[in-house]
């Protein structure tokens, strides 16, 4: 994966610079020791390291302003940083850029029951949302698995979305207004704690545009009242083809749960051994929560059992209380961890239509075998959301690179059916030279144009999102 050049200048100038943030910011909030450095090479994308020029932390909207209007004037790439749990490189710096961290900016400025929204700094991390909100009754309903910390900044950035997003949404869904720096240091305010916000929907470009645009420093988002209750059920299938039946079965018989969660004979034997949740012996599983007063969720469930018996289930499983939903959930919120204490491995993201699921894991599996490297799979089945995780060996050469070759025709096919390139994890450098595969030349030029409004000089998150040849092209056009 090719990392920008650094340019020669910035680097020899970095004292100079560094001088410079020290007395806008104070010397408690800039980093530049090699050592210390190293925290933010990278961020969950492990495999790709590059140590930044600096790293500020500011602590308002209106030192991330000053910063920004430093690094404008002295022109000098800005990398902003939420809490690093990007799985594709989003937060990847380079070598003669600033990185912006946004973990010390987490306060809750505002929050009104009655017309259900908050405001909070966007540094805060997801969960401690819904433990502002909770105490009144209310919750945040993006829970992506990294919730307990990744922030709302990352979040916007690559319009996240969880478990819940099936009935919920995504972050995009439940954004109301940001507050964002530009890269010369300008403070705009869009959208704001109401349903729609008149004029072009600038807060549709913003989430979602991968630190490309600005830095958002406070969201608004909105908060909704707890449901009266939810009750998850554990389908057991003796193949992924047959539960990804299912899963459509499901969707196009109009329920909608909350939740359907998928995982398969790999990952189910990686948490059972990691978290002891009782899971059952098969060859894929899926959780499926709904939610609402009781006779709602029997209703509901009732159908769902009547769909998963033609499917002839290993095991049809349903919580009766609290400690039955969390062993249901326990693997699945475990899966990523258990699976790191096996194997290396890459998670990828791509979005599928839900009546493809059956064919598109059909084909991971004969993938998977033409490669030679095993593949878990463990996802949001309900909106078609993927996340196959490639399991490779670190220390072995050529396996980083067969792994990428493997993960580039797994995100092709679900472009081929239909899918695109990412459902939460966003572009970053991991599926940078991949966007020709779903967007034309054309298409990739517009969202290049608008990013010359916001960011003229291309200062914001350099390398990111488009292929670096075709980037080069449109700047120098």
């Amino acid at each position: 994966m090719q990392i920008p050049e650094p340019n020669p200048e910035i680097v020899r100038r970095k004292a100079e610079i560094v001088a410079q943030l020290r007395a806008s910011l104070g010397p408690d909030s800039v980093i530049e020791d090699p050592v210390e450095l190293r925290a933010y090479e990278c961020d969950a994308l492990t495999a790709y390291r590059c140590p930044p020029l600096a790293v500020v932390l500011p602590r308002s909207t209106r030192e991330v302003s000053e910063v920004l209007r430093l690094c404008h004037r002295m022109k000098v790439p800005v990398v902003p940083r939420g809490a690093g749990t990007s799985l594709a490189g989003g937060a990847m710096p380079t070598e003669d850029s600033v990185v912006i961290g946004l973990s010390r900016m987490n306060r809750v400025l505002e929050f009104s029951p009655a017309d259900r929204f908050i405001r909070v700094e966007a540094g805060r991390t997801n969960l401690s949302v819904t433990s502002a909100v909770e105490g009144e009754g209310f919750f945040y309903a993006p829970d992506p698995s990294s919730q307990l910390a990744c922030s709302i900044a990352g979040n916007i950035a690559m319009n996240s979305g969880g478990a819940h997003c099936l009935k919920y949404g995504v972050t995009t869904n439940n954004l109301l207004g940001v507050r964002m720096v530009l890269m010369d240091g300008t403070v705009v305010d869009i959208g704001g704690p109401w349903m729609d916000a008149g004029g072009l929907d600038l807060l549709g470009v913003i989430c979602g545009s991968e630190g490309q645009l600005g830095i958002v420093t406070e969201a608004t988002l909105r908060v909704l009242p707890k449901p009266e209750g939810a009750r998850p059920v554990l389908i057991a299938f003796d193949s992924n083809e047959v539960a990804g039946a299912c899963v459509a079965d499901i969707i196009r018989a109009g329920v909608l749960p909350v939740a359907i969660e998928f995982m398969d004979r790999p990952c189910i034997r990686a948490c059972e051994a990691f978290a002891h949740a009782g899971y059952p012996d098969c060859e894929a599983l899926l959780i499926v929560e709904v939610e609402g007063s009781d006779a709602e969720i029997d209703e509901q469930l009732g159908l769902i059992r009547q769909i998963a018996t033609r499917h002839d289930p290993v095991e049809f499983r349903e919580s009766h209380d609290e400690a039955e939903a969390a062993r249901i959930w326990l693997g699945r919120k475990s899966a990523f961890g258990a699976m790191g204490q096996i194997s290396d491995y890459m998670c990828l993201d791509g979005t599928i239509p839900v009546s493809s699921l059956s064919r598109v894991l059909g084909r991971i599996g004969a993938l998977s075998r033409q490669f030679g490297l095993d593949v878990a799979n463990v996802f949001h089945a309900g909106d078609g959301n993927l996340h196959p995780l490639i399991l490779y060996d670190a220390n072995k050469p050529g396996d980083l690179e067969k792994c990428e070759a493997l993960g580039a025709e797994i995100l092709k096919l679900c472009v081929e059916v239909g899918g695109c390139l990412t459902g939460e994890h966003g572009v970053g450098i991991e599926k940078r030279d991949l966007m020709p595969v779903q967007y034309s030349p054309a298409d990739m030029e517009a969202q290049m144009r608008v990013k010359d409004v916001f960011d003229p000089d291309w200062l914001l998150n350099p390398g990111k999102v488009f292929p670096l040849t075709v980037s080069a092209r449109h700047r120098a056009a």
